[in-house]
C-alpha cells in the first residue's frame, strides 16, 4: 500500500480527514523550503503538495503566480525540487509528498528520467494541472511502474463522461477544484461542492480532496465534513509572501493557520468520542 492510500486509510480509521496544504519550492529562497515542510507536518499535515515553479502557472492566481516569480528568481528547477525532497526524506519517510505543476518542466526532462529521479526522491504522486486524461497513458503508466501516483484534477464544470476518462487515469486520490477560476478566488459554496462530491463518489472509490477557497479554519470544517481531504495553498502562500524576509517568524504565521484549521476540522471527531 502506497505512503497515500496508508494515510487515508489511518485517518478513516481515526474518523479524521486529511488536511494538505500547498507551498511552491524555492519560495522566498530556497534554503527555506525543507524547514518549512518540517513545519507544516508538525502543524497537523497529512500530506504535503509541493509547487514545482513554472513561468506561466495558468490555473494559479496572483498569490501562487508571484510566489513562483520569486522561487524563479532564484533559478529553482525541477531538479532542485527533487533535491528538497531527497533533504526533506532525511528527517521524515512517512508523510506522502506529492509534486504539483505543468507539463512543460516534465517534458523538458523526460518522463523516464523524471519517473527515475522521482522515485529515488521517494515522491509519492504527480498532479500535473495541464496533462488531459487522453494524453496521460503513457505518463501514468510510468508514475505507476515507479510507485507513484498521479492525481488529477476535478471542476465544477467537469461532466460525467470526463470523471469517468479520468478515473481509468487517477489513483492516491482526486483534486476537486471547488471554484470556477483561479486559485485564491475567494467564494466557496459548500452545498454545490457537496453536490459535485456525490456525483464523484459515485464513480469511484478513491478519496477526495477539495482545494481552492480554503482559507481559514471555518472553511476547513465546512469542507472537512464533506470531503475526505481539505487541501489549502493561497491562504498559506500569502503569509510567505508578507513575511518572506523572516524566516521564523514565516514559519509561525504557516503554522498558525495550519493549527487553526486542524484544530476545526478535528472538533467534531473529539466531540463523538
Amino acid at each position: 500500500m502506497s505512503r497515500i492510500s496508508q494515510t487515508f486509510e489511518t485517518l478513516k480509521q481515526r474518523n479524521r480527514k486529511a488536511l494538505i496544504p500547498f507551498v511552491t519550492a524555492g519560495d522566498p529562497q530556497p534554503g527555506f523550503t525543507v524547514p518549512l515542510m518540517h513545519q507544516l507536518v508538525s502543524s497537523g499535515a497529512d500530506i504535503l503538495e509541493v509547487g514545482v515553479p513554472f513561468s506561466d502557472p495558468m490555473a494559479d492566481g496572483p498569490v501562487i503566480q508571484a510566489a513562483d516569480e520569486r522561487a524563479l528568481k532564484h533559478n529553482v528547477s525541477l531538479e532542485n525540487v527533487l533535491d528538497m525532497v531527497s533533504e526533506f526524506r532525511l528527517e521524515d519517510d512517512k508523510t506522502p509528498i506529492v509534486l504539483m505543476g505543468y507539463l512543460n518542466p516534465l517534458e523538458i526532462m523526460g518522463y523516464e528520467k523524471f519517473a527515475k529521479q522521482a522515485e529515488k526522491a521517494s515522491i509519492d504522486g504527480v498532479i500535473v494541472v495541464d496533462m488531459p486524461p487522453e494524453e496521460a497513458g503513457e505518463f501514468t503508466q510510468l508514475m505507476t511502474e515507479h510507485g507513484m501516483n498521479t492525481i488529477f484534477l476535478i471542476s465544477p464544470t467537469t461532466n460525467a463522461e470526463r470523471i469517468r476518462k479520468i478515473n481509468q487515469h487517477a489513483s492516491g486520490y482526486l483534486y476537486y477544484v471547488s471554484l470556477k477560476g483561479v486559485t485564491g478566488a475567494n467564494t466557496l459554496d459548500v452545498e454545490s461542492v457537496e453536490n459535485k462530491l456525490h456525483q464523484i463518489r459515485s464513480m469511484t472509490d478513491l478519496p477526495v480532496g477539495v482545494g481552492f477557497g480554503i482559507k481559514d479554519g471555518q472553511t476547513a470544517q465546512a469542507v472537512s465534513k464533506i470531503a475526505d481531504a481539505v487541501v489549502v495553498g493561497s491562504a498559506l502562500v500569502k503569509q510567505i509572501a508578507e513575511h518572506q524576509d523572516d524566516q521564523q517568524q514565516m514559519n509561525q504565521q504557516v503554522s498558525n493557520i495550519m493549527n487553526e484549521m486542524r484544530s476545526k476540522m478535528d472538533e467534531d471527531t473529539l466531540n463523538q468520542r
